[in-house]
């Protein structure tokens, strides 16, 4: 009788260290990526924000079981005496503790599947835009250099209209980089000889920050570079000042 009260003595202290802690980690999961995380420039960076969110908040009660078991062990059940130490409560055949684990875990697994399919599901780089158009992307031991088809036009700095679905076909003259644009949630490989696409529709006018995500040489930390976004109207006078390059 008594090795049960202490089980449910145990059970309720662990409880409310977990609804504290939950409670923390909810609210740490909310404000933190926002704070923390790029500002948003497109609407792929903002489902990016969203699906950070929702999985810190989905994973906040599962690592708050954790801590609480693992602080009230600390507390409660380090031993301090000599020789081997008595067993602690046996929750680990605690049934209805067993039950909201496992369900709570399982009904958490399939929430996240479910949404990071739809997030795939939903995320086309942002929808149609007024004007789609696509751009050469080429990473190169240690620059970006970005064509536009049709134009003849390069730049070594990326400039794009704003509200347009822009595609870009990624690809690498040596060595794998990664192509990484910070606050439009836009990253992927670039590998010599293949190309590969991703799209993305900017929805702010500013400056934004281009990236190399793979150790690609001495020189990696410098492969930087930056993405204008820009009217349709300041993009087409830009455009137009450009020297064509065969």
């Amino acid at each position: 009788m008594a090795h049960n009260n202490d089980t449910k003595q145990a059970v309720r202290s662990i409880f409310w260290i977990w609804l504290v802690l939950t409670i923390v980690g909810v609210v740490i999961g909310i404000y933190a990526p926002g704070w923390l995380m790029p500002k948003a420039a497109s609407s792929t960076m903002h489902l990016v924000i969203l699906t950070v969110i929702v999985f810190s908040v989905a994973a906040a009660p599962v690592a708050a079981m954790v801590y609480s078991i693992a602080l009230y062990a600390l507390v409660k059940w380090r031993w301090r005496g000599e020789g081997v130490p008595p067993d602690g409560p046996n929750l680990r055949n605690n049934t209805p503790l067993t039950a909201v684990w496992v369900i709570g875990s399982t009904v958490l697994t399939i929430f996240l599947l479910i949404w990071g399919l739809a997030a795939l599901a939903v995320d086309d780089g942002g929808g149609g835009g007024k004007n789609p158009m696509t751009i050469d992307v080429t990473g190169q031991q240690w620059a970006w250099s970005f064509s536009y088809p049709g134009t003849h036009v390069s730049s070594n700095e990326l400039y794009v209209p704003v509200n347009d679905k822009i595609t870009f076909d990624v690809t690498s003259k040596d060595v794998v980089h990664g192509f990484w644009i910070v606050q439009m949630g836009v990253k992927v490989n670039a590998n010599p000889g293949v190309t590969t696409t991703v799209s993305v529709t900017p929805d702010k006018v500013g400056t934004y920050d281009i990236r190399c995500t793979e150790i690609c040489g001495l020189y990696h930390a410098f492969m930087v570079t930056r993405v204008k976004v820009l009217s349709d109207a300041d993009f087409s006078k830009w455009l137009a000042s450009q020297p064509s390059r065969a």
